[in-house]
């Protein structure tokens, strides 16, 4: 099946035809707009771009809004995990801010709320890792957030960063959500 996703995110597009296999996954269009991330649950924010994205192509589409939650900060910075450190932030920007208002050893959460939208159903997937915040940033691999992330489903000393794409497939959130979206798709 080809399903649009929702955002223009190259990173993201890689990780899902990574995570969808059998699938067929294109990136929005330029020309779709999407609606603001205004919702203050990532369920909230991601069903209303699946919605947009499959009215304006009139195909399948799927969006995802995910972030992480820190413990330690009540939560935050959860639905504006891209925009912690304020709009247009950097990674870098929200890592380091992260950094400096969470302790080394906090419980994180990154969370996933993934959106399946067509012509006649539309339903929500969430998948969640739970982790500790590293002392120290380490590893080049995938973004955001990951250099501090020590998953508790991993081998204790890695951080997501310093994972491989199938490692971090098998246990991430978005993996997650995926993994649930696909038994939906493909029952069988």
């Amino acid at each position: 099946m080809r399903l649009v996703l929702a955002t223009r995110n190259a990173h993201k597009v890689r990780e899902f035809t990574r995570l969808l296999p059998g699938h067929e996954i294109e990136p929005l269009p330029d020309a779709v707009e999407l609606p603001p991330e205004t919702a203050d649950t990532f369920a909230g924010n991601a069903l209303p771009k699946a919605r947009a994205a499959a009215r304006a192509t009139g195909r399948p589409a799927i969006a995802d809004d995910s972030g992480i939650e820190s413990e330690a900060l009540g939560g935050a910075p959860g639905v504006r995990s891209a925009r912690f450190a304020g709009e247009g932030a950097t990674d870098a920007e929200n890592l380091a801010k992260l950094r400096a208002q969470a302790p080394p050893g906090s419980r994180l959460a990154y969370v996933c709320a993934l959106a399946y939208v067509d012509a006649e159903r539309e339903s929500v997937f969430e998948g969640r890792c739970t982790g500790t915040m590293s002392a120290d940033a380490r590893g080049s691999g995938g973004f955001g957030y990951d250099p501090v992330f020590l998953p508790d489903d991993g081998d204790g000393d890695r951080t997501m960063a310093e994972l491989d794409d199938a490692e971090k497939d098998a246990i991430s959130h978005r993996g997650r959500a995926a993994r649930a979206l696909l038994s939906w798709l493909d029952p069988d």
